[in-house]
């Protein structure tokens, strides 16, 4: 059981059909869990409510960087001393949820990602290549291994946890955070995690995404150069 003074994370849109159960499994592992409903059409506020989780609603979808900010500053309010962070989808095994809860605790580990590249099979194989040349890129620009840097299943501290750009803050949202991380010290650790891909329909979009992945990138290199000269 996740100690009271942590929380559970799950950003969620249109997971209707899966965040009730999702959360379910989760209060096995967990005593605090919050979903951020962004912006869904159907019932993922109120599956999600019936399930034991606390709900904050955006009334329009905002990206999953915005319903992650709104998680970590309900975090921060509520004095949290840790979040972890899980995909509404199913794609995330709750019984992992040990695995990051243990190395939090005894090893002091202030970012923790899950590391499905150990075996990564059942990955379709164009997230296993796009993830393995995201994961050395990003790498390289943080001066640290990280092997899944794609992965949303992690955890921080929640005194770690850093603001992000304005501008638009989907799912390259989370590899901005580990870069800012990097530049402010904080190491990155992994713990490995279950690959589940099974029939939802992911929310990333390849090519639209990979733009948005660059944009980052770009307007956070542009922005460390400013800090540099300026």
């Amino acid at each position: 059981m996740v100690t009271s003074d942590g929380m559970i994370l799950i950003p969620a849109y249109q997971e209707g059909a899966r965040i009730g159960p999702l959360v379910r499994c989760v209060r096995s592992f967990a005593s605090r869990i919050v979903v951020v409903d962004d912006g869904s059409r159907d019932d993922t506020a109120a599956a999600a409510r019936e399930a034991g989780a606390e709900v904050l609603v955006h009334p329009v979808n905002k990206g999953k960087g915005a319903a992650l900010q709104t998680g970590f500053q309900y975090a921060r309010e509520q004095g949290a001393s840790f979040v972890l962070t899980m995909d509404g989808d199913g794609q995330h095994a709750p019984a992992d949820i040990p695995v990051f809860i243990e190395a939090f605790a005894t090893q002091g580990c202030a970012a923790i990602v899950g590391n499905r590249m150990d075996d990564p099979s059942k990955m379709p194989l164009v997230r296993r290549l796009t993830n393995r040349f995201m994961s050395w890129l990003l790498s390289r620009k943080m001066g640290q291994r990280v092997p899944d840097t794609q992965n949303g299943f992690r955890l921080y501290r929640t005194d770690v946890i850093p603001p992000m750009q304005d501008g638009d803050s989907r799912f390259a949202a989370e590899s901005e955070i580990l870069l800012i991380l990097s530049q402010h010290g904080v190491r990155i650790d992994s713990v490995p995690v279950q690959v589940i891909y099974g029939d939802e329909c992911s929310k990333i979009r390849p090519l639209r995404d990979t733009l948005r992945f660059w944009n980052m990138l770009r307007t956070f290199d542009g922005q460390q150069k400013v800090k540099v000269h300026g």
